[in-house]
């Protein structure tokens, strides 16, 4: 499946990103297949980030439209009560950073959760498509750079230590979106006061 992916290039982001987004993910396909690419032809490295994101917001896309549809009751049947519970509260406290920062994260970070909480929970269209580009194109535009720039050599280097540099960037992207909510609460309180 690896050489068949490969083989089609960017074009294997459609159905990989299908596949990863759904209740059975492949965690870190999306990442190797966009490393190993970029890696390969590193003056495309920006088209492969964004055709593995537009591969990974299709594959999110179905699976939130699938939760939308079951609504939350489907998900009691598929996750523990305990994770249901977990995932809701988080979503209902952080929303829009709910969906965003999981797609930055890189696995073991569990993302479809969020994605099935979004659709089950009838969170807006609009803001979950918003959310899931903007942290998916974050995570696959340094991966793709990254790979580009440093070429096959640095392959499984990059491999062992995206990870790390990933964290570090939603370290930061956490960093700004609380900053965000922060002064945005502050701004709410004072003209309510008023």
């Amino acid at each position: 499946m690896r050489r068949w992916l490969v083989h089609l290039g960017a074009v294997g982001f459609i159905p990989l990103g299908l596949i990863d987004s759904s209740i059975i993910p492949l965690p870190g396909s999306m990442d190797v297949l966009t490393i190993v690419l970029a890696a390969r032809h590193p003056e495309l490295w920006l088209y492969y980030a964004v055709m593995a994101t537009i591969g990974s917001v299709i594959g999110g896309f179905v699976t939130y439209r699938l939760a939308r549809k079951g609504g939350k009751e489907s998900l009691s049947r598929r996750f523990s009560a305990k994770t249901l519970k977990r995932v809701y509260a988080i979503f209902e406290r952080w929303g829009f950073a709910a969906i965003a920062i999981p797609a930055v994260l890189p696995p073991p970070m569990p993302f479809v959760p969020f994605l099935l909480a979004a659709g089950a929970m009838q969170y807006s269209l609009k803001k979950f498509l918003v959310a899931m580009t903007l942290g998916r194109i974050v995570r696959y535009m340094i991966l793709a750079y990254l790979a580009g720039r440093y070429g096959r050599k640095m392959v499984p280097l990059l491999l062992h230590h995206v990870h790390p540099v990933l964290i570090a960037v939603v370290g930061l992207i956490v960093a700004v979106v609380a900053a965000y909510f922060v002064i945005r609460q502050s701004k709410k309180k004072k003209g309510a006061k008023s």
